[in-house]
């Protein structure tokens, strides 16, 4: 018996393996593909790889036990140029998965022995957004209960707060009349959930904390030294605490995070952190035909091989050491990206070369897909601007020849000048509504019409004149 071309055992053991692992089927790559399509314009191919890449990830869990560890990501790159949707691609991509996402620029890294930012700092940027997500999660689980013990707190603040207000002590005098200490708590509990107490001042006690020394340390490239200092003297020095006077909603919004940072385990969030960041972490890496050689022996190409040649253990599979732990980064998907304008992907030494098996070219964007972009995804720039003057109670909207108009124009200049794909729209845009944004504050309940001979007249000197173009679009 076979089962849509799948032997009906290994069926059945896809499906065990399913139900054992507690995990979500997931999105399908076709599924993946039209969540793109709600943010991204074109690039079908990329679009493509990306889904398998991620599908592959859960078909993997679900893959018997022994076969797993052996099964390695397939890595891609992708080639085009700036503006095309490469980045975007990968950041959404990581929203699907829900999976630690980090993105690094590789001409900002150095190679070893050298004053600047490792490579494998990369991998600690990651472990430190894995904790953190992680972090997140644990403390909307426990969220009720933190709030349950913020609210008794709160109470305790107020009772010496309230205690000459007449409205709630009982009188005019300003003496505190109730049944007893229980009583007034049950009263305050009561007016606090009704919100009348959220502007009260009250005392609590928070932590002062220094600038970790990791983060001194890291602005020279000493990562590893700065967490290993920093813990060790968050061990030995105490921790300052301060009293100080805040509303009793912010107060209350303080003492809920430290209540809910009691009740999670820490250790528990280290280690699913590093098992979500080994399983299903994602780092991109931009700009990776910076540091492409040209086959020169001496000067700074010599530079940029080093750093491929420390980036090369870190995509073949190796350890990490972390503040949190050890981090392998067998299985950790990378996305690498790059114009590669003055190189080609075989200027990479071959050792790096092989290790992104994948190579995806993004097509240049054309006014089409430049309409298309103004007007189609759920965060289209027009959308963007109508929101954001709609704060100044200004109604706009822009006529189909605007928007046509300003297709053609971000076209034209890229053409000739730099081409910097879909950026031109945004610094267009903001050249054709820089007198409305400006004058907003006194243009409320207005409703304007963007059409095109307002977008010819607010950009015809500057689009006519290449030179000034270059300058201001």
């Amino acid at each position: 018996m076979t089962t849509g071309g799948i032997r009906g055992d290994t069926f059945e053991l896809l499906r065990a393996a399913e139900e054992k692992s507690n995990a979500p089927r997931g999105l399908t790559p076709k599924q993946i593909v039209a969540e793109l399509d709600r943010y991204i314009i074109g690039q079908h191919k990329a679009k493509r790889a990306v889904a398998i890449a991620l599908r592959n990830r859960w078909r993997r869990r679900m893959v018997p036990e022994e076969l797993r560890d052996e099964i390695a990501p397939k890595n891609i790159i992708m080639i085009g140029p700036t503006g095309v949707g490469k980045t975007e691609i990968a950041r959404r991509l990581s929203r699907l998965a829900g999976a630690p996402f980090v993105k690094v620029e590789a001409s900002k890294f150095t190679e070893v022995g050298y004053v600047g930012r490792d490579v494998e700092s990369m991998v600690r940027d990651l472990v430190e957004l894995g904790v953190k997500m992680v972090q997140d999660e644990e403390k909307e689980r426990v969220r009720i209960e933190a709030e349950k013990a913020a609210e008794e707190r709160i109470v305790e603040a107020l009772m010496p707060a309230t205690a000459t207000d007449p409205e709630i002590a009982g009188d005019d005098s300003g003496r505190m009349e109730y049944t007893g200490i229980g009583g007034m708590r049950e009263k305050l509990r009561m007016l606090w959930r009704k919100g009348k107490l959220d502007n009260y001042m009250v005392e609590i006690e928070t932590s002062a904390q220094a600038m970790p020394f990791a983060q001194i340390f890291s602005a020279g490239g000493l990562e590893e030294v700065g967490f290993n200092l920093s813990e060790m003297m968050s061990n030995i020095a105490p921790k300052k605490t301060s009293r100080r006077k805040v509303r009793a909603r912010e107060a209350y919004n303080l003492i809920a995070q430290e209540e809910a940072g009691k009740l999670i385990d820490q250790d528990a969030v280290k280690t699913k952190a590093i098992e979500r960041v080994e399983q299903s972490g994602i780092i991109f890496i931009d700009e990776i035909d910076k540091i492409a050689s040209r086959g020169s022996a001496h000067g700074p190409d010599v530079s940029r091989q080093g750093v491929q040649r420390d980036i090369l253990p870190i995509v073949e599979g190796s350890t990490v050491v972390t503040k949190y732990g050890m981090v392998r980064t067998d299985h950790i998907l990378f996305i690498a990206a790059g114009a590669f304008h003055m190189t080609k992907p075989s200027d990479l030494i071959p050792e790096l070369q092989g290790r992104f098996p994948i190579r995806v070219e993004l097509d240049a964007l054309t006014k089409g897909d430049f309409i298309k972009i103004l007007k189609d995804p759920e965060n289209s720039l027009t959308r963007q601007y109508k929101a954001l003057l709609a704060t100044e109670k200004i109604e706009i909207n822009f006529a189909e020849d605007a928007i046509e108009e300003i297709a053609e124009m971000a076209q034209r200049v890229n053409e000739s000048t730099e081409n910097i794909g879909a950026r031109r729209l945004h610094t267009i845009m903001e050249k054709v509504l820089e007198d409305i944004s400006f004058d907003a504050p006194e243009k409320q309940g207005e409703k304007l019409l963007i059409d095109r001979a307002y977008v010819q007249m607010k950009l015809k000197d500057t689009v006519a004149n290449v030179d000034l173009s270059r300058y201001i679009l």
